[in-house]
């Protein structure tokens, strides 16, 4: 009988980051620091406008691409915020079903079968396997933990070579926390105007920046006409559920992925579109608000390795920590799997992120604060157990 699976397919390693969060779900008096995802729920002026919505009879198709509404809140909003103007937001903004299939789309708009995808790692599951199906040939840069995760200018130089056409770049960063400040990106322009090459600038934790206020690369000169910014409303309006993102860039590129969604998606939920409109205008205080208490849990999770002396550098994005357990002698998926069976905590090991992340955890603090007091309590003991151990 003839083989039905595509070879690219069944190539594919399934993601690494749900493996320790089903074990967890089984666990009684398990704490998961696995998922990321906000613990807040929608605020509800936002759920109360996609009810409205139902209510109204608001169930029909969409335009594929999108509300014309909700297009222009979203050229409104990334003006507001960042300062660069679509003004045409009916051909350079595409609403998508999450961030997750704007990748996937931009990816397969782009890329020719053996362009090449420069990938920074350790980065989201996604980027690769996206890159893979669409037919490009990933390259890695792995990131270091002495540059703070970030990438350089020398690191992506490195890389290039004359099949390079798309830079993935991923800040803030999941799952280290890393950001890039604008003199970073700003070398990092250089190099990808002087070699002619694209970017796909993921922001979908833009709003969670705890150092300075976040900084798009398609704000440089140059960079916007090079430049598909994703971004979408499940990180930031705590909307994952609701299934919803975005693309902008030039119109000839939002033109073909626009194209394969309409193919295979027809158009993003309708329900989730209006109430995405209602995030975009009202929901910027809901947003300060969650923000303040991911900080405060960012720095109590910083204080806590400090007492125990585990390195973490300090991460300045996202909801994600990233400490190193490489004076334990053990894989991180070693040290994942023995952490939840003996102290029922889930983490994520770094190499779920790729291989440059071995000897890394993922800890995310998109949980409460009584959560993660508990579950440090339970990492400092496993901790000194270990470390007892190595004495012996």
């Amino acid at each position: 009988m003839r083989n039905p699976l595509a070879e690219k397919v069944v190539d594919i390693k399934p993601s690494g980051i749900r493996k320790f969060f089903d074990i967890a779900s089984e666990m009684k008096d398990a704490i998961s620091l696995g998922v990321g995802e906000p613990d807040f729920d929608t605020p509800w002026h936002i759920r109360d406008e996609g009810i409205y919505s139902l209510e109204k009879g608001k169930t029909h198709y969409t335009s594929n691409a999108g509300l014309k509404e909700l297009r222009e809140e979203i050229a409104n909003y990334i003006y507001r915020k960042q300062g660069i103007r679509y003004q045409e937001p009916m051909k350079e903004i595409v609403v998508t079903v999450g961030g997750s299939e704007a990748i996937d789309i931009g990816f397969r708009a782009m890329v020719n079968p053996g362009d090449e995808v420069l990938i920074p790692q350790p980065s989201f599951v996604s980027y690769e396997p996206c890159a893979v199906l669409a037919g490009a040939k990933p390259v890695i840069i792995d990131l270091k933990a002495e540059n703070e995760f970030r990438l350089t200018a020398r690191e992506l130089e490195e890389a290039i070579t004359d099949r390079t056409k798309i830079l993935v770049l991923p800040f803030p960063n999941n799952p280290t926390g890393a950001i890039m400040e604008r003199a970073d990106l700003e070398a990092i322009a250089e190099v990808i105007l002087k070699h002619d090459i694209y970017v796909m600038s993921d922001e979908i934790y833009s709003e969670m920046s705890y150092k300075e206020k976040h900084v798009s690369i398609a704000q440089l000169p140059g960079m916007k006409e090079r430049t598909i910014l994703i971004n979408g409303f499940s990180k930031a309006y705590a909307m994952t559920g609701w299934r919803l993102g975005y693309a902008c860039g030039p119109a000839n590129i939002i033109e073909q992925m626009i194209k394969i969604h309409q193919f295979a998606i027809m158009c993003a939920p309708t329900t989730s579109q209006y109430a995405a409109v209602e995030a975009l205008k009202n929901g910027d205080e809901d947003v300060a608000e969650m923000c303040t208490a991911y900080n405060q849990r960012r720095r109590y999770l910083m204080h806590a390795f400090r007492e125990m002396g585990l390195e973490c550098f300090e991460p300045y994005g996202a909801f994600y920590t990233f400490p190193c357990i490489k004076e334990f002698g053990m894989t991180s998926d070693e040290f994942a799997m023995k952490f939840l069976e003996e102290e029922k905590v889930a983490v994520v090991p770094g190499t779920a992120f790729g291989d440059c992340g071995e000897g890394y955890l993922r800890l995310s603090y998109a949980t409460s604060l009584e959560n993660l007091k508990t579950a440090m309590s339970r990492l400092e003991k496993f901790v000194k157990k270990l470390r007892q151990e190595q004495k012996k």
